[in-house]
């Protein structure tokens, strides 16, 4: 990967965790996948919000703020304001938000356990 995109989507991803930061998701977690042939991303960042109305915050805090820092916007975005989990799409990065419990449930760490996984300390 050049210089330039690997610069890209380094942006992506430092804005993507300011928008998350921004409405106090908790246990930030980035996922590492280059090092995995034939993953989906390149990345997955995940959060969990208290509430179904925190979920949709996080989402439109993380689509606001990597619009304004980077002029991206997702090519989709999964679940809706009532919703257990909200996944944005940005083709290199894949930002999953989810409740505790659905995040617990689906355990995407130990899913892609093999990659290089890095805790981001919560904002207090």
């Amino acid at each position: 990967m050049s210089d330039i995109r690997m610069d890209e989507t380094k942006m992506l991803m430092e804005a993507i965790i300011k928008g998350l930061q921004e409405k106090k998701g908790k246990k930030l977690t980035t996922v590492d996948l280059t090092v995995l042939s034939g993953a989906i991303c390149q990345y997955m960042i995940i959060c969990e919000g208290n509430s179904v109305n925190q979920l949709s915050s996080l989402s439109d805090s993380v689509w606001d703020i990597v619009r304004k820092d980077t002029g991206e916007k997702p090519l989709s975005i999964d679940g809706n304001r009532n919703s257990p989990w909200i996944g944005m799409d940005y083709g290199t990065i894949l930002v999953h938000i989810f409740l505790p419990e659905y995040r617990s449930f689906y355990n995407l760490e130990n899913l892609w356990a093999d990659s290089k996984i890095i805790e981001i300390p919560d904002f207090d």
